[in-house]
């Protein structure tokens, strides 16, 4: 039972999430090794620059530093970098914390919902143990027309062309 006050981030079904099970644990796998060799007390940009090594050697397509523009009213009015889109499917979000927070959650559904995908990986460096959180928008964003129409705009593709969709 959660704890009141406190939201249950993953209301996607579970089955829907399924068909990024092997991705995810693709990439969960590439940190787990980058971590086991670093350990944990280095710089973010350090696990960063590993990661990228990491996903190579896993053979992940991935875009590091990707930017995101964000728009109001059809204007431009700033920018964000995620530090990976893997596979184009799933939003990578790295910290090198003792522990991870709300504000860092929030920052990945943030993430997630502007670019209209389904699923975000927070994975903390910062402590003994990687720390991996599948991230998902709240059940009030998945049901929203904009976000509806951003997953729309990537998903079918990506679906028809990834090799990580089985039939």
């Amino acid at each position: 039972m959660q704890p009141r006050g406190r939201r249950r981030w993953d209301a996607i079904p579970d089955r829907k999430l399924s068909e990024y099970d092997e991705l995810t644990q693709a990439i969960i796998g590439a940190a787990i090794r980058v971590h086991k060799a670093l350990g944990p007390g280095l710089p973010e940009q350090v696990y960063q620059k590993a990661l990228a090594v990491g996903f190579a050697g896993a053979g992940l397509q991935f875009e590091r530093e990707k930017r995101v523009d964000v728009h109001y009213n059809d204007v431009l009015v700033g920018e964000f970098y995620l530090d990976y889109l893997v596979e184009d499917a799933v939003v990578v979000e790295l910290k090198a914390l003792e522990q991870v927070s709300q504000v860092h959650l929030q920052q990945v559904i943030t993430y997630i919902t502007i670019l209209g995908r389904e699923l975000g990986l927070l994975l903390n460096f910062g402590s003994g143990i990687l720390q991996p959180k599948r991230v998902i928008p709240p059940k009030a964003v998945q049901a929203s027309q904009p976000y509806q129409q951003r997953v729309q705009t990537w998903k079918p593709v990506w679906t028809r062309q990834s090799r990580w969709v089985r039939e």
